[in-house]
């Protein structure tokens, strides 16, 4: 494997007051979005909706570093002929490819799953690199419910995505480490730091056997927080010193950067969140977001699938990114929000 080239591109993904679009949706995942807007979900529609995010010249230029692609986007044109990873590059943004199957009914563990797609992963692989990705995701799916997760739910997801992360750097591709502890339980924070932690420190002894080097992969974790349905709501401060105490005990220094999911979090919410965890340095990484839902929900909404709404649209899309770009440094405040999308 090329180290250097490694390390180097993992920096990228990190770079300051940048970070990731997550536009991975599966076609059941944007089929869904789409319903709520009234859109037909159509291989065109869903082209012209990529489209127009990675046309968003200010939002990409300045605040996003790279883009997480599904399988169909990565292989698309624009309506002029140009591929949509060209568009993505000429902005000056990495493309990446999310290269995980999905997840399947863990055997033997009710209410558990593993993600699929290690089989043939690293041909799929070259011939991504070849359309131009220079990262990929892969996300294991952790719940937490009585007697959840068990030992073995745990450690083959954790293993999985160890494996994934070793095939990618073979390959010369940084891989986003993400192992997601879900937030849609009842569980209170205390319960989320635990099994976060737990997790962590599994996944990082994992990677280390399976001889991944930290400087090119990224890491995507979940905060620590409260699940959505807790009696027990955590202040955004809690969450803030919580995920960062969390992260010290767990996370190498070594590792390239941290950008995490807003996993069920509202668009100022996760925001917000970010903000005080930057806030909370100097760490020992780079700290920023690898949003999907966060970042696209308002343009999504006011796109419709109305040409004539996108340049609207595009505005949204520039102001979530930049809000999320300060937050990455800390430097956010809510008063900005108030620009809005005439900012």
């Amino acid at each position: 494997m090329n180290k250097d080239e490694l390390a180097r591109v993992a920096k990228a993904m990190v770079a300051k007051g940048k970070g990731i679009l997550a536009a991975d949706e599966s076609s059941g995942t944007i089929k869904k979005r789409f319903d709520a807007i009234g859109v037909e979900s159509t291989e065109s529609a869903r082209r012209d909706y990529r489209e127009m995010l990675f046309r968003s010249a200010e939002a990409m230029k300045n605040n996003i570093s790279g883009v997480i692609l599904y399988d169909e986007t990565i292989r698309q044109a624009a309506k002029d002929g140009t591929p949509l990873v060209k568009l993505i590059a000429a902005a000056g943004s990495l493309p990446g490819i999310k290269v995980d199957k999905g997840t399947k009914p863990l055997s033997f563990c009710p209410g558990e799953v593993i993600t699929e797609g290690l089989d043939g992963l690293a041909e799929r692989l070259v011939e991504y690199r070849n359309l131009g990705a220079k990262f990929a995701k892969w996300r294991a799916v952790i719940d937490i419910a009585p007697g959840i997760p068990s030992y073995a739910g745990l450690i083959t997801n954790t293993h999985a995505l160890a494996r994934y992360a070793a095939i990618c750097q073979d390959n010369d591709i940084v891989p986003i480490v993400e192992p997601e502890v879900l937030m849609d339980g009842g569980h209170d924070i205390d319960a989320c730091y635990d099994v976060t932690q737990w997790v962590l420190k599994t996944q990082f002894q994992d990677l280390y056997h399976q001889r991944v080097m930290p400087e090119g992969m990224v890491l995507k974790p979940n905060m620590v927080i409260a699940g959505k349905k807790s009696a027990k709501k955590a202040t955004p401060e809690e969450v803030a010193e919580k995920t960062v105490k969390c992260l010290k005990d767990c996370v190498p220094a070594t590792v390239a950067g941290i950008a995490f999911l807003s996993g069920g979090q509202s668009d100022e919410e996760a925001t917000i969140h970010l903000n005080l965890i930057n806030q909370l340095g100097p760490l020992p990484w780079p700290v920023t977001f690898s949003y999907g839902r966060a970042l696209q929900h308002l343009p999504q909404k006011l796109w419709a699938g109305k040409a004539e709404n996108v340049q609207t649209a595009q505005r949204a899309f520039a102001h979530r990114s930049r809000m999320n770009g300060l937050a990455a440094q800390g430097t956010w405040k809510p008063e900005l929000e108030k620009v809005g999308i005439a900012a």
